[in-house]
């Protein structure tokens, strides 16, 4: 078992590396990854099992000690992104299908790989939890609402079926790791360590699921595609640290709201487009989970240069407890 945790930790470090190698490999090879296509929403489900599993009392508390600055991430999340997202697409004139797909990873919710990227940021990794944990739960009333508003004039849009699709590939499986770990706790622990690998795999599978079935328009438009993936994410990143500046915020909270904008749940926009749009509408979502596991760990970097100011004890001991289960 201690074997399987160090190998956990090593993909889990090295999460980039994986996903960079596996969608090129599907790119050049995409016959042999097609298969994988039909268990894009069961691997999403598994991600957010995983993401129950490790949810605890102190992750929720975070909200009603600082419940404003949480509410600014929150916002935050669901108002840049999405705005930025329905902006670049209608600057640039992209075709529909691919105009979807940058709105919808746009308004989807924070993804858990920001909380790595905070800790390692030297950010406020308590803080960075809590943001993720609400948006998330937000998830389900608040990005098939955005993708009405901001994407039916390109595609037909159904709200309502968004709703159930993210209840039975978010909420659901979140409830159900959070009642696994209340009652089996002890063996749920010991497999909190092979989580980080579980998650790597699921999230390098949809990937590669995505990039296979498309290769023949990624081949085409997948360029235009990547720039306006990464010039999204850039933005995000900016205008988060910039939003925390105004707000008033610590160095610390700058950067992990710079990271907690800047980063998609891009699994469940993969998951979102393959159910409800096409697989076209797809590719951003899946060209973003390459993306920002790239600009990630380079802006975590880079936020590493960034005195810190001094904070409060109550933040201190809450950051301590978040980084010490991160960097297990």
């Amino acid at each position: 078992m201690l074997a399987i945790a160090r190998l956990s930790h090593f993909v889990g470090k090295t999460f980039a590396i994986w996903v960079l190698l596996f969608a090129v490999l599907a790119f050049l090879a995409p016959t042999q990854f097609r298969w994988i296509g039909p268990y894009v929403v069961p691997l999403l489900g598994i991600i957010m099992f995983g993401m129950g599993l490790t949810l605890s009392k102190s992750d929720f508390a975070e909200v009603f000690k600082r419940p404003g600055t949480v509410l600014i991430g929150v916002l935050g999340q669901f108002i840049i992104m999405p705005s930025l997202a329905w902006g670049l697409s209608i600057a640039l004139q992209l075709p529909p299908e691919i105009a979807v797909g940058v709105i919808l990873v746009g308004c989807c919710p924070g993804g858990t790989a920001s909380n790595v990227m905070a800790f390692l940021a030297r950010g406020d990794v308590a803080l960075s939890v809590a943001i993720t944990s609400v948006s998330t739960l937000l998830a389900p009333i608040v990005t098939p609402a955005l993708i009405y508003l901001l994407a039916s004039q390109w595609l037909e849009v159904s709200a309502s079926a968004m709703f159930w699709s993210i209840v039975q590939v978010v909420l659901l499986p979140i409830a159900l790791g959070v009642l696994a770990q209340s009652l089996l706790r002890e063996k749920v622990k010991a497999c909190v360590d092979v989580l980080p690998l579980v998650s790597v795999v699921a999230i390098v599978a949809i990937v590669v699921a995505v990039v296979a079935g498309n290769q023949e328009k990624i081949a085409t438009s997948g360029l235009m595609i990547f720039a306006v993936v990464v010039l999204h994410n850039s933005l995000g990143l900016l205008l988060g640290y910039w939003l925390a500046k105004l707000s008033g915020l610590s160095v610390a909270k700058r950067k992990t709201m710079s990271i907690e904008v800047g980063m998609q749940n891009s699994g469940l926009g993969v998951a979102l487009a393959t159910a409800h749009f096409s697989p076209l509408a797809a590719v951003p979502s899946a060209i973003f989970s390459v993306w920002h596991n790239i600009s990630g760990p380079l802006v975590a970097t880079l936020f590493q240069r960034f005195k810190n100011d001094e904070v409060d004890e109550a933040d201190d001991e809450s950051a301590t407890a978040a980084e010490a289960s991160l960097a297990k």
